[in-house]
């Protein structure tokens, strides 16, 4: 019988800690937020591994990112209590719990209405039901609800996410991986006006999300 309260400190101390997740409001609430109620069921075991989980076997194939990479991507969001949140392709809502944790007025936001439901029912049980579960396309984001002071995005992305920097506040932050393979990085966009500053964080790799897929141009 696993013991997950002696997992999650384990993640935070040998995983968070150790790949330069510092900021002590996030490391509490990664310690906090249960991790195996977000995976599927029977794969309670796998919550704290350090890589992607998978998280849907339908269409939508969503992934948990691993806790050092969305560690690392929550903490460059520099969320604070009050920020209005979007959490792109949500899955079971893992990431969206960590952000209300933090304090921040989350909408999740998931394109099949079958793995919104799985996500509403995991928020619940977890405890996090101020969290507006909504269905949409990913790449519109959700106008509803915007601006959004920041936005995360649970996987990786081909291209500039346009769609989604719009609907930023004025010094608003989106974090999401950026490229394929061994081109893949962490990437921090920050709204100013109406430009947006692009920061390279660091490496890392992420199953890339269809609706971001660069799609293929003809070869002569």
């Amino acid at each position: 019988m696993v013991d997950f309260s002696q997992a999650r400190r384990m993640m935070v101390d040998s995983q968070l800690r150790t790949f330069d997740v510092n900021d002590i409001p996030l490391l509490d609430a990664m310690g906090r937020v249960p991790r195996e109620t977000f995976v599927l069921p029977g794969r309670e075991g796998l919550a704290y591994i350090d890589q992607d989980i998978l998280v849907d076997e339908g269409a939508a194939r969503r992934y948990m990112l691993s806790p050092m990479n969305l560690g690392r991507m929550i903490q460059a969001l520099s969320v604070v209590a009050g920020d209005k949140a979007l959490d792109v392709a949500c899955g079971r809502g893992y990431a969206s719990a960590v952000l209300a944790e933090l304090g921040a007025q989350v909408t999740a936001l998931e394109s099949d209405e079958t793995l919104a439901a799985e996500a509403r029912r995991s928020l619940a049980a977890a405890g996090f039901t101020g969290v507006e579960v909504v269905t949409g396309a990913l790449e519109r984001g959700h106008p509803k609800n915007a601006p959004y002071n920041v936005i995360l995005i649970n996987g990786a992305v081909d291209l500039r996410p346009d769609g989604l920097l719009e609907q930023l506040a004025d010094g608003g932050r989106l974090v999401c991986v950026k490229g394929r393979g061994r081109a893949a990085r962490v990437t921090l966009y920050v709204r100013t006006g109406k430009a947006f500053g692009e920061r390279t964080l660091f490496d890392a790799a992420a199953p890339v999300l269809a609706p971001f897929m660069q799609e293929p141009g003809f070869t002569f």
